[in-house]
Formats: C-alpha cells, sequence, structure tokens
C-alpha cells in the first residue's frame, strides 16, 4: 500500500512503568524524526498493580486480566490524545499509531516461549480514531526469536557511521546495546538491569518512584561480596542472543543472592547501579572492544551518577548522550514503535534475525482499525 500520510504516532511503557512516552513521527523518505513527544504518567494505583503483576507479586485472574489489559489501553489512549492536542494535530492527519504496550511478561525460553504486552489496541484504535498497529514482539518468538531487542534496526539506520564502531546504550528499567560495527554488522542484546531493581529499591526505602541523579546510591557504599553474587547470575554469561525483563530482575531475585539485611539501604542501591554500570561494560568489552563510542538513550541518561560510572568504566571511550546526534533520548523507543507501524503498513520486515536470533526476516504486528466514520 501507499504511505499516503506522513505523520504516524507511537506509544510505548517501558519496563519501569514510570510513564507512557508519546512520539508524533514524520518521516523523510524511511527516515524517522519526532516532531512532538510527551510522557503521560500513569494513575498511581495503575501503575502499582502493573509493576506488582510484572514482578510475579500480584496474580490474575482471567476477569481480572481482562479489565487491565482496557484498562492500560485506556490511558495508552489518553496518551495518543494528549500529544495530538498537545501539538494540535488532528486524528486525520495521523495515518497509524504504533502502540508497544506494556510488557508484563517476556519468557523467550523454554518449550512454549512467549511474550505478553497489554494495552488492548481496540481500545486505542475506537477512542483514537485511528488504526493502531501492535503486539510487535510475537511473530519474532514464533520465528524462533527473542522477540527483543527491537530497536536494533532503528538505531543502525539513525546512527550508524561507516568504518567506525559504536554502541547505542538503552538505558530504561533493562539495559541493551547495540552494536554497530565498523563492517556494517549488527548485534544487539540486553546486558542485565538497568533502572527497574534501583527504581524498586528506592521506592521500598525512600518512597520515591526513582533515585534522582543517582544520590541515593551515591550516599552509599558497593558491597563487593553482594556484587560478586549478583554477577554469579547465569544470565550475565550467556552469549547472545538474549533478552529479559522485570519478571526475572526484581526485589525477590535480589534478596535471593545475598544477605542484604546486614546492608545499609543505602549500600544496596550503591551496589544495585555498580551492578548496572558492570554488567554493560562487561557486555561492551566482550562483544564492542573496538567501540570508541558509547551513544546513550532512555531514562538511565538522566542518572548522574549512573552516567559518571559508565564514563569510568567503559574509558577511554566516549560516553554521551544521544541528544548531541539530534536524538531525543527520551523518545526513541516511541519512535521506533512509530516506524514499525509504518513498516507493517508497508508490508516490510522489522527484525533483525541477527539481532533476535529468528529463523529469518518478519513482518511485525498486527494492525486493528480505527471504526468505519472515523476512518472516512
Amino acid at each position: 500500500m501507499d504511505d499516503f500520510r506522513a505523520l504516524y504516532l507511537g506509544l510505548i511503557s517501558g519496563t519501569s512503568a514510570d510513564g507512557i512516552d508519546a512520539a508524533l513521527v514524520r518521516f523523510d523518505g524511511d527516515v524517522p524524526q519526532a516532531v512532538a513527544a510527551r510522557v503521560q504518567p500513569w494513575p498511581a494505583e495503575l501503575r502499582e498493580r502493573i509493576l506488582a503483576v510484572a514482578q510475579g507479586e500480584g496474580q490474575l485472574d482471567l476477569d481480572a486480566y481482562g479489565r487491565l489489559d482496557v484498562a492500560i489501553g485506556a490511558c495508552f489512549a489518553d496518551a495518543a490524545r494528549a500529544l495530538l492536542e498537545q501539538s494540535g494535530t488532528p486524528a486525520a492527519a495521523v495515518r497509524a499509531i504504533g502502540s508497544h504496550g506494556q510488557t508484563l511478561r517476556h519468557r523467550a525460553h523454554g518449550e512454549h516461549p512467549f511474550t505478553l504486552q497489554l494495552g488492548d489496541p481496540t481500545v486505542i484504535a475506537e477512542r483514537c480514531g485511528i488504526d493502531v498497529v501492535a503486539d510487535f514482539r510475537r511473530a519474532d518468538v514464533a520465528a524462533g526469536g527473542q522477540g527483543a531487542p527491537l530497536l536494533p534496526v532503528l538505531h543502525a539506520m539513525l546512527l550508524t557511521v561507516p568504518g567506525r564502531a559504536r554502541v547505542v546504550l538503552n538505558l530504561g528499567g533493562i539495559a541493551n546495546i547495540t552494536v554497530l560495527a565498523a563492517d556494517g554488522r549488527v548485534l544487539g542484546f540486553d546486558t542485565g538491569p538497568a533502572s527497574s531493581l534501583m527504581d524498586a529499591w528506592c521506592l521500598r526505602h525512600r518512597g520515591e518512584a526513582f533515585d534522582r541523579d543517582g544520590a541515593f546510591a551515591a550516599s552509599g557504599r558497593v558491597d563487593d561480596t553482594l556484587l560478586r553474587a549478583l554477577l554469579a547470575d547465569p544470565y550475565f554469561a550467556l552469549p547472545p542472543p538474549k533478552s529479559t525483563g522485570r519478571e526475572y530482575f526484581h526485589l525477590e531475585w535480589l534478596v535471593g543472592r545475598g544477605d542484604i539485611g546486614r546492608l545499609q539501604p543505602a549500600d544496596v542501591q550503591a551496589t544495585l547501579l555498580e551492578l548496572t554500570a558492570r554488567s554493560v561494560a562487561d557486555a561492551i568489552a566482550a562483544h564492542a572492544a573496538d567501540a570508541d563510542e558509547v551513544l546513550v538513550c532512555g531514562g538511565g541518561v538522566h542518572n548522574a551518577g549512573l552516567l559518571r560510572r559508565l564514563r569510568e568504566l567503559l574509558a577511554p571511550r566516549r560516553v554521551d548522550s544521544t541528544a548531541g546526534h539530534g536524538i531525543d533520548p527520551d523518545f526513541v523507543e516511541a519512535t521506533a514503535f512509530a516506524w514499525l507501524a509504518r513498516q507493517y503498513l508497508l508490508r516490510r520486515t522489522g527484525n533483525l534475525p541477527a539481532v533476535t536470533g529468528a529463523r529469518g526476516a518478519r513482518i511485525l504486528g498486527a494492525l486493528h482499525y480505527a471504526p468505519p466514520a472515523a476512518a472516512a
């Protein structure tokens, strides 16, 4: 089909569930550029439910599952409509919404691998009057892939420099890297936890949703015994392709790997920050030793303490925000799902089998139509 409208809208709430990122995206050829963006906060009670279920702390019967799916979809619709209003954009000007949804489970291994995102796309289409493309990960998983990470294809499009090796580091709830090799090869995988454990520990002990600038961590000291126990988890030694999520790296995982009761809460926070920095640095050393630059995006880019430690561990490589390359670090993922929606409608593939391990390239997503009156 022809790409007859230039605007797309991307939506995602990451593993931290710290808000719904919405980006309105225009395309220059195939290259996306966010022209407006915003973060829609979650209602506090709904965010608590999402985090409890994502971490395995809350069980859902089928009725509760259905209600949560619709409630999340309604919030995604609100985020899209708020961005349209903020930017003065009529719904008719948007070709489609690409909605990632909220991941509650990501189990890409085992006899029956699966990935589960909630946020009923039919609710979004109905309330926004715009076609919605959603469910982007399952086709890759069905093809034997991890279903994640999906951003490396966009990182490669936007940030490749021929003949130069560099790394794109996404610091969300989970950290993942994209290795852009000098010879054009692309590799990507989840390195382990980024903000998810730090946020959860900070909420438990400070009543704050996140550790602003890493100040809580900076007030403590790294405990080497706990750090060694955490880094000994088998996930860190797995070769790519690999992916993970909050259902694996959560507070019960932390409690099960060390006698944290002997430590001050600030010392545990400092150790969690060091875990993120060390696991990222180890992954880059193992898979991108020749890279001279690390470009950072995601919410963790605002954690000054984490960025400082990464610069120490990754020296002499430069560690900078993607903002220096004209890419807003807070909305790379939302932009990516707008791009994936367009890929779907153009019947183009969206995954990189070399990254996810899928048997081949696949068209990702499923289309949910707007009401006929709205479409007209």
